[in-house]
This record gives C-alpha cells, sequence and structure tokens, in this order.
C-alpha cells in the first residue's frame, strides 16, 4: 500500500506543472512583444527598416529632436503633427485632417504607457525572471 500515489496528489502536480508551463509561455511572449517593440534599427510608427546610413556611429538614429526613432518619412510627419498641436493651425497637406492628428495623439499616448509599463517594478521583476532562467537573453 505504500506504493499507491494519491490521486489527488498526482492531479495537484500536473495542475502545477501545467500552470508552469502557462506562464513560461506567456513570460515569453512579453518578452517577445517587448524585444521586437523596441528594435534599434526599425521605425517605431511604421516599422521599417531604418538604413545604416540614418544611424548614427552608436547604432542610434540621430535625434532631430523627437524622443522616438522614424525613419524620414514618419520623422516629417511627426514634425508635422507638433507643429500643428502647437500652433493649431491647418496644414498644407489635404490629408492632415483631424483623424490624422487623433492618431498621432493615440499613437504618442500608446507609447507613453509602454515606456511606463516597462518601468514598472512589475515588468523590471519579470525582466529578472527571465534573465534568471534565460541568462543569455
Amino acid at each position: 500500500m505504500a506504493d499507491v500515489i494519491s490521486i489527488d496528489k498526482r492531479r495537484q502536480l500536473s495542475e502545477r506543472e501545467k500552470k508552469e508551463i502557462i506562464r513560461k509561455r506567456k513570460v515569453l511572449a512579453v518578452r517577445k512583444i517587448f524585444q521586437c517593440a523596441r528594435c534599434t534599427f526599425k521605425c517605431d510608427k511604421c516599422g521599417t527598416q531604418i538604413s545604416n546610413a540614418q544611424l548614427q556611429k552608436d547604432g542610434q538614429p540621430p535625434k532631430p529632436g523627437s524622443p522616438y526613432r522614424f525613419c524620414e518619412s514618419c520623422m516629417d510627419e511627426y514634425r508635422d503633427y507638433i507643429a500643428r498641436a502647437k500652433d493649431g493651425g491647418d496644414s498644407d497637406y489635404y490629408w492632415h485632417n483631424d483623424a490624422w492628428a487623433a492618431e498621432w495623439r493615440l499613437w504618442i499616448d500608446h507609447q507613453k504607457a509602454v515606456d511606463r509599463y516597462l518601468k514598472s517594478r512589475e515588468f523590471k521583476r519579470l525582466l529578472n525572471e527571465i534573465r534568471q532562467t534565460h541568462p543569455d537573453a
């Protein structure tokens, strides 16, 4: 009788194993999302690759007054958005309508929310857990 395995204990162990597998998958998904979202070689807005000519010697894009990495096209649009937001005037371009401005405003708000999350205590804890389980990360 000593060799009889309790079904309840076996089920609990199995549930714990399943939860741990799910947890690991979620951690890796978060890791991939934020690794890719903050890639230094692509435009933060449209995702196109930033050419080596646009990067400085340190691998970072030039800093022409923006907290984001943009390709040339998105940088032009960003500057137009900032100018419109400051003076409230109309743009010379027909597509710079209220919906365009709202899209930029929402995109910037989203970037700020992502930055707050990346700086949160919980996210830093998650990064530490990832580093402990994957030292090459």
